[in-house]
């Protein structure tokens, strides 16, 4: 039986069986590469996704879990967060790999459409689920505070 939900603004209806992770269903079914596999036990935050407007890990969200509901993959993110957060990831010159960047800026797109001023420790809790093997940590933290200036100003 199909799934139907809402993917980046769009209609879509999937047929595959809903106990396939999210992830895969992006990825190999609709395809939409941009969301990465990491791990697949939600512990590094690559696959980043928003399920109704909350940062969820699509490695561990199955098909089912998103029938009716809204999903946003870095493909589609938009808006004033999602914005100032690209903006500020290009001029801080964020990525090293790349690899990790898209759950990343979805953590953080997230993080500043419900907090617009973070503090570091609002940031390292929100964050600390994102993993960056080549540890751009201080650009990421510092990207964020640009993006909340951003979108003040």
């Amino acid at each position: 039986m199909a799934i139907k939900f809402v993917l980046n603004g769009q209609p879509v209806s999937v047929d595959l069986p809903g106990d396939t992770p999210l992830l895969w269903v992006l990825r190999e079914g609709i395809g939409l590469t941009g969301t990465k596999f990491g791990c697949g036990v939600a512990a590094c935050g690559a696959c980043t996704i928003h399920l109704a407007g909350e940062p969820v890990r699509s490695c561990q969200t199955l098909l089912d879990d998103v029938a009716g509901q809204s999903v946003t993959t870095i493909e589609g993110v938009s808006g004033q967060a999602a914005q100032a957060v690209q903006a500020a990831w290009r001029e801080l010159d964020v990525v090293q790999c790349g690899y990790c960047q898209s759950g990343q800026i979805m953590s953080a797109v997230g993080l500043l459409s419900t907090t617009p001023r973070p503090t570091d420790a609002e940031i390292d809790d929100k964050m600390g689920g994102n993993v960056c093997r080549c540890a751009t940590y201080p650009r990421i933290r510092a990207a964020i505070h640009r993006a909340a200036d951003m979108m003040e100003g």
